[in-house]
């Protein structure tokens, strides 16, 4: 497998998340998935947003974007408010067309990695309630279900009912 860099995203990189998104969105409506993601949902504007609030990372592999996540130190939304203590990963890009298989796993890693870095004793997520293949990915990956949010706001979209997923997270070792 090519090693993977990973940096924060950038102006420079609005572009290219909001393809990252639009094909991960297609791939998905290809094999059936539908209810989750759209092509042209998200513009350039929700990955300024979330740059200037959260942190966006890119992973990269022979100079080339092998995919994206969003850092959230908050996700009121999904869990409501809680203590500062989890990393909160939403839009885990995969690049299908250039990135290997198994980078996705290694990109949940690097998030968490950066949890831990941060002080966090958890990494959480949520995921579609209806989307079975996604939750038992998740749950492979060392997730366990914690709650559900029925109603969860949809950015450009319905309010969806998601699965809520956690994993502890050591600061002081990797997770």
């Amino acid at each position: 497998m090519n090693a993977l860099h990973f940096r924060r995203a950038n102006g420079a990189d609005l572009a290219t998340l909001v393809r990252l998104r639009d094909d991960a969105a297609r791939w998905m409506l290809a094999r059936g998935v539908t209810g989750q993601w759209q092509p042209g949902q998200l513009g350039e504007d929700h990955f300024r947003k979330a740059m200037a609030s959260a942190e966006v990372w890119l992973a990269e592999a022979d100079g080339r974007v092998a995919g994206a996540w969003e850092l959230w130190w908050d996700d009121e939304d999904a869990w409501g408010p809680q203590p500062p203590v989890a990393g909160y990963v939403h839009r885990l890009m995969v690049d299908r067309g250039s990135a290997e298989p198994g980078t996705g796993r290694l990109l949940l890693r690097a998030a968490e990695r950066r949890t831990a870095a941060a002080g966090r004793a958890f990494v959480r997520l949520d995921c579609l309630a209806g989307n079975a293949r996604l939750n038992a990915y998740y749950l492979k990956a060392g997730y366990r279900v914690v709650g559900h949010k029925a109603g969860k706001p949809q950015p450009g979209g319905t309010p969806k009912s998601f699965t809520l997923l956690e994993k502890p997270c050591a600061p002081a070792a990797a997770c």
